[in-house]
């Protein structure tokens, strides 16, 4: 198993890993939810797939407290190829499970269209916006100081100002 690299500290949410593999993604994705106290359970097998074979998340997140559940899929990909191609049918298939799910990505081999087409799919998250993401859906409280800004990932436009930002990310309140 690869060893993954920390991330600067003042980096991104959290202080979790840098993955270098779909092992290293899937254990950051542990780490970002054990630290907000929630449950965890991996590989976990849910039935079959239309063709037979069996169907596995690879994480179950779950608060003991709300008794609700969140099924992630952890997906790396470190150059471009057909991976790519998979991501579609994993967004689909995550309707087929018996709890919501979504999918966490990370790696610089994702294309600017298959970012895009996973942000706009309402069924998934970077790593770097997961914590965020864990605390709204499982209802936690906000980090001290807020929801962190996340900086721009390589090849966003920086110059967007205010009236155009992306709404749908949180924003750190003015005041109590």
């Amino acid at each position: 198993m690869t060893t993954p690299r920390r991330l600067p500290k003042g980096g991104e949410q959290g202080d979790f890993f840098a993955p270098t593999s779909w092992q290293s993604l899937t254990a950051a994705c542990v780490e970002v939810a054990r630290n907000l106290g929630l449950a965890v359970e991996t590989e976990v097998y849910v039935g079959r797939r239309i063709w037979g074979a069996r169907r596995r998340i690879d994480l179950v997140v779950t608060d003991p407290t709300l008794r609700r559940s969140l099924g992630i899929e952890a997906k790396y990909q470190r150059t471009s190829g057909s991976a790519e191609e998979k991501i579609p049918s994993t967004i689909e298939d995550i309707r087929a499970w018996p709890i919501p799910g979504l999918v966490c990505f990370y790696g610089p081999g994702f294309s600017t269209n298959m970012r895009s087409f996973l942000q706009a799919s309402g069924k998934a998250v970077e790593l770097r916006d997961l914590e965020t993401w864990l605390r709204l859906y499982f209802v936690l409280p906000a980090p001290r100081g807020g929801f962190a800004v996340p900086v721009d990932a390589p090849g966003e436009d920086a110059s967007e100002d205010e009236d155009t930002a992306d709404s749908s990310r949180p924003r750190a309140s003015s005041g109590g």
